[in-house]
């Protein structure tokens, strides 16, 4: 029965490994999109943003599988209310690509993004989600502690960016729509980094049993 558990984890492992990923394509779809000015890019983030929702449902279904079917002990049981808590935070960071997407498959922002730091901000949220994933799987918690503190380096280039938009504007080189437009994305990749802080908070609370949040 316990062997049966374990290949039951190691499939919740897999899968949120593999939502994870695709949180990752939907971010880097969406960035990609508006700094090529690329439509069709940006609308794979919306394509992906579905497989998202299914993974969701799968994992879900997986997890509430395990607590009624398995019994599971204590560890065990706090990974797994883990995994339903973290799912909810990967589902709206799909969400939140897929607003990114949105907005560059209506706005012209051709001349409103070489000089700021949206796809550095991008970099960062990305590696965020997918090192609290990682932790969450390899149980690393010094790996949750750090994207934790990684947020910093979110929220300052979110503060960076709105100081790059004030610069556009003054200099006449964007207009206040455009300027709308930016400073939503980046506001969406500082909701992406906060979901990851999320994630990695109950990656801890998964290994210790206490949740900081």
């Amino acid at each position: 029965m316990r062997n049966r558990f374990d290949i039951q984890l190691e499939n919740l492992n897999n899968d949120m490994i593999a939502m994870g990923a695709l949180c990752e394509n939907a971010i880097s779809s969406a960035v990609k999109g508006l700094l090529t000015y690329n439509v069709d890019i940006a609308r794979e983030a919306i394509a992906v943003e579905k497989e998202i929702d299914q993974k969701e449902r799968d994992i879900e279904a997986l997890c509430l599988k395990l607590l009624l079917q398995q019994q599971p002990v204590a560890r065990d049981l706090r990974l797994i209310s883990a995994a339903l808590k973290m799912i909810t935070d990967m589902e709206r960071i799909g969400d939140q690509a897929a607003d990114i997407a949105e907005i560059v498959t209506f706005a012209d922002l051709s001349r409103s993004t070489s000089s700021i730091h949206i796809a550095e901000m991008a970099d960062a949220a990305i590696k965020m989600v997918t090192d609290s994933i990682n932790a969450f799987v390899a149980r690393d918690i010094q790996l949750a502690e750090a994207v934790i503190a990684y947020d910093d380096v979110v929220d300052n280039l979110f503060t960076q960016i709105k100081k790059d938009i004030v610069s556009l504007i003054a200099s006449d080189t964007v207009t206040g729509e455009a300027a709308i437009d930016v400073l939503m994305i980046a506001k969406y990749l500082e909701r992406i980094g906060d979901h990851a802080v999320n994630i990695a908070e109950w990656v801890e609370f998964s290994i210790t049993g206490t949740h900081k949040g």
